[in-house]
């Protein structure tokens, strides 16, 4: 499955791993249609399909079915359960990225009678992130706001992917919060001789 392997896709690492700090997405959420499997219910991404076998495509058209994109309430009360997850057995900061919801060569100007477009599902899941901010304290990592400061034109390839220098300003942007929340200062205190 490429980049999504099975191991990493099933892991738990996020709740059981040492960690200064821990930084999600809901760019997922977002972009990523799942599959669910049809015995035991349990969901997972089919990343790669043409490199798969024909055996392997079949079992998974016979075995599994999909779910489509997930919805707005699902991954918000998903990512509340992951945050209260992550913080049943450690006080870290947790950081979320959000999306730009600018989609290079958009041009729409009339909504009436379209489906959810991709730039109003990204707006509804910043909104939500807020939301979910205000209830338990996580912190977002705001990409919306990185590439309408610097210019959309320059940094988005496309409707997901940013250019380096955007996800320069990205890592620049998650150290200035890390920073905020003393998460710097502790390692920087550790590293002292």
């Amino acid at each position: 499955m490429g980049v999504y392997p099975a191991a990493s896709q099933f892991s738990r690492a996020v709740f059981d791993t040492s960690a200064d700090a821990v930084i999600l997405s809901v760019l997922p959420d977002i972009a990523t249609g799942l599959m669910r499997h049809k015995d035991d219910g349990f969901l997972f991404y089919a990343a790669d399909l043409n490199g798969w076998t024909a055996d392997d495509r079949e079992w998974l058209k016979s075995d599994f079915t999909p779910t489509g994109f997930l919805d707005f309430e699902a991954s918000m009360a998903n990512l509340e359960a992951i945050i209260e997850e992550i913080r049943r057995d450690r006080d870290v900061p947790i950081l979320i990225y959000n999306v730009s919801p600018i989609i290079p060569g958009e041009t729409i100007h009339c909504y009436l009678g379209l489906d959810e477009t991709f730039s109003n599902r990204i707006r509804r899941f910043n909104l939500g992130l807020v939301g979910l901010s205000e209830r338990t304290g996580v912190s977002i990592i705001d990409i919306d706001a990185l590439v309408a400061r610097h210019g959309a034109d320059t940094l988005k390839l496309d409707a997901f992917h940013l250019t380096p220098q955007a996800y320069r300003l990205v890592a620049e942007e998650v150290v200035r919060v890390l920073d905020d929340l003393g998460v710097l200062e502790d390692v920087n205190e550790g590293m002292r001789v």
